[in-house]
């Protein structure tokens, strides 16, 4: 039996790491990047984008070529143009023909309009880039922007995921493995547990998404990707610190392990619980984007707590005394004392400091995390332009702006209205008249022109036949389920300002009740996804903060121990949040941020943050109950020190490593959480914590029996 569980647990991780890691290659078969699908159902520019099939069998995402040089065209310019626009209508995945090339009033730019089909937007877009600059003339130039171009860069900027993010995040912790274990394969041992514990959370992650169980895209994939190697291995760290000092007390490899599980279960569940419990929060948000991952996340931290107490326990037991070569950890070897005036070590120290003053202590360091609030307002998290997304070169983002010097801004990426029939006229002569709308269109099921779309013509579409623009064919446009729909171009790029004042304009003039117009669009899309996110955050952010202190007062058999936790993590968030805009605003000129970022920032921060806590506060508990409180606290602080400063390390490496993919939001992430798990490591937990639990005593654990009857030995150093 003492070879034959072990022996089963790796056979059974090492299968589902075998057929999970293919699945790394297979991400992008369940993924989706479009940001239509994060919405809740009842926004608006979800209904209309559902709404489209009705009123074109097409679900193209529309391409806007752009050429352009400094001076006139030339004719031979014009003529190279026409020639490129009408040449790439056999590209594969142009789903319809390319309009002709539409030249500027200054004559310096020329456009052209391809519908791409969404499944090989990305495919697509590249071909068209490499054909319309090949051999191109001294000085013009050629771009492929509008909504097809922006998401080609952003699923171009999502591509390291798989490989560099892994690379570096796990090239981060294996090298911090070496310096804390100085040890040639307990390293290796850990990150097998964490590697395999990601294998298959992946392998389940991607069935579920194949099922349309959960949303998976790229944000999400990094997001778990990191999360499962960082909390993976601080789960594995907490327990490898047992099983080392087991192996002092017990010659029998298998005592060993069963005492080090008895020792690390409980805070190792009450850690994964807390951070799965706050994760799963995330399925009461509206925006479907922040719940996808909850329940993903979820999953890998699941994977990350069975991997920490069955694999690893299992990969040791086989190991033996073997794996923590050349560190003593022989049988009867002594414990290093943890406290007292003979305690050595840097751990010791701090202790002995926080004897001395800990009032001044926790005052002191309260007093610095509290400036850095100053911050907070700073962090202009209202959102940011789609083109800001991607942090490093964007061909899109180029050709955009571009496009915006020679033709009204939101060419390519119109604003697109639903109405009902009943109101058409009304919802026509509104937009006709709002001077931030040039052209408005209704699409219709037949032209003679072959496109689907008319100029508005008293509530009815005109076509202008071809080659006799004096003598128009009238078609009525497409009834879908009683509506029309309607576009307008945008005379403001679609992801400014101004243009998201005039969508919300115009939903507040042509909001009608009972019957209701949608405005859809690029930029109806970003206002409803930064909408829902400041809704998310504001609910979520206190629902968290009451299940992660109700997890705790069931573990700690407390109430004041849990409050006085949460309001530590609660204070070190809101100092990273301030620190952060700094950073953000004054070193990185950053844009600003989403909405979702300090949400994510705090349930990763707050739900993470406490784990550390929670290492240190069950071990002060369990010496408490040994030694009396003050004691305990000195102890746990001893103890547990250069495991969680090591975990703490670990899991601000691995958030770090997001900053490699070029997307905003992920290095914002990245900073924030890096920043405040340092914060929650080397200060609160190292000093603010111990000192306000040393300087309240006993009663820290009211209303227990513990804080009633202190040990007889509860002396006060």
């Amino acid at each position: 039996m003492r070879i034959l569980l072990p022996a089963v647990l790796i056979i059974l991780w090492v299968a589902g790491g075998a057929i999970g890691g293919p699945y790394f290659g297979k991400v992008s078969e369940v993924s989706t990047n479009n940001q239509i699908s994060y919405l809740p159902a009842s926004a608006d520019a979800t209904k209309v984008a559902a709404a489209l099939p009705g009123f074109s069998e097409s679900d193209a995402i529309p391409a806007v070529l752009v050429f352009a040089r400094d001076s006139v065209l030339s004719e031979a310019d014009r003529a190279l143009i026409s020639e490129r626009a009408a040449a790439i209508k056999d590209t594969k995945g142009i789903s319809e023909t390319p309009s002709p090339a539409i030249f500027s009033e200054d004559g310096k730019a020329a456009t052209v309009f391809v519908p791409i089909d969404s499944a090989d937007a990305s495919d697509t877009v590249s071909a068209l880039r490499t054909t319309l600059s090949k051999d191109l003339p001294s000085g013009l130039s050629a771009y492929v922007t509008g909504p097809a171009g922006f998401t080609t860069d952003l699923v171009g900027a999502f591509a390291g995921i798989d490989g560099l993010l892994l690379l570096v995040a796990l090239a981060a912790v294996f090298v911090i493995l070496v310096i804390v274990y100085r040890s040639p394969l307990l390293p290796i041992l850990v990150l097998a547990a964490s590697m395999f514990a990601l294998c298959t959370a992946l392998l389940t992650v991607w069935w579920l998404a194949k099922a349309n169980i959960v949303l998976l895209n790229g944000q999400v994939q990094g997001i778990l990707f990191i999360l499962v190697i960082g909390a993976a291995t601080d789960y594995a760290l907490l327990y490898v610190s047992r099983y080392r000092e087991a192996l002092r007390d017990h010659q029998s490899r298998w005592d060993a392990t069963m005492v080090a599980l008895r020792g690390s279960i409980e805070p190792i569940l009450a850690s994964g619980g807390t951070v799965i419990a706050g994760l799963l929060c995330l399925l009461l948000s509206d925006l479907n984007n922040n719940r996808a991952l909850g329940p993903v996340a979820a999953i890998g931290i699941l994977f990350s707590v069975l991997s920490a107490l069955t694999f690893l326990p299992a990969l040791l037991l086989m190991s033996g005394r073997v794996a923590f070569w050349p560190r003593n950890t022989r049988f009867g070897s002594a414990h290093p004392v943890l406290a007292g005036p003979d305690a050595r070590g840097w751990w010791p120290k701090v202790g002995r400091a926080v004897t001395k003053r800990p009032r001044l202590i926790w005052i002191g360091c309260t007093v610095v995390l509290l400036a850095a609030w100053v911050g907070i307002p700073h962090l202009n998290a209202t959102g940011v332009p789609q083109s800001a997304l991607v942090l490093n070169e964007s061909p899109a983002r180029d050709g955009q702006k571009v496009l915006a010097e020679h033709f009204p801004g939101g060419s390519g990426s119109p604003i697109q209205v639903l109405a009902p029939t009943a109101r058409a006229a009304e919802v026509i002569e509104t937009l006709t008249k709002n001077d931030g709308l040039g052209q408005v269109q209704a699409l219709a099921s037949a032209s003679p022109s072959g496109t689907a779309a008319a100029t508005v013509q008293n509530g009815t579409a005109v076509f202008t036949a071809p080659g006799n623009p004096a003598a128009p064919n009238t078609v009525e446009a497409t009834v879908s389920d009683g509506h029309i729909l309607l576009q307008a171009t945008l005379n403001a790029e679609p992801d400014s300002d101004a243009a998201e004042k005039l969508v919300r304009d115009l939903r507040t003039e042509l909001d009608g009740g009972n019957d209701p117009v949608r405005v859809g669009g690029t930029t109806a899309t970003a206002i409803d996804t930064n909408d829902a996110a400041t809704h998310d955050r504001n609910l979520i952010i206190p629902i968290v903060l009451v299940v992660i202190l109700l997890i705790l007062m069931l573990l700690l058999r407390s109430i004041l121990a849990p409050i006085i936790l949460i309001a530590t993590v609660v204070l070190s968030f809101g100092t990273a949040l301030g620190v952060s805009a700094w950073v953000f605003d004054g070193v990185f000129k950053f844009p600003g941020a989403e909405p979702a970022v300090p949400l994510y920032g705090f349930v990763f921060l707050v739900a993470l943050g406490i784990d550390y806590n929670i290492f240190l506060m069950t071990r002060v508990r369990e010496e408490s109950k040994r030694f009396g409180t003050r004691p305990g606290i000195l102890r746990g602080l001893s103890v547990t020190g250069g495991v969680i400063t090591s975990a703490g390390i670990v899991l601000a490496a691995t958030f770090a490593a997001l900053g490699v993919i070029p997307i905003l939001f992920l290095a914002q992430i990245a900073f924030i959480v890096a920043f405040g798990v340092l914060l929650d490591t080397l200060i609160v937990r190292s000093l603010l914590v111990p000192a306000l639990a040393y300087d309240i005593g006993p009663k820290i654990w009211w209303p227990s029996k513990l804080s009633r009857e202190p040990s007889p030995r509860e002396v006060t150093e």
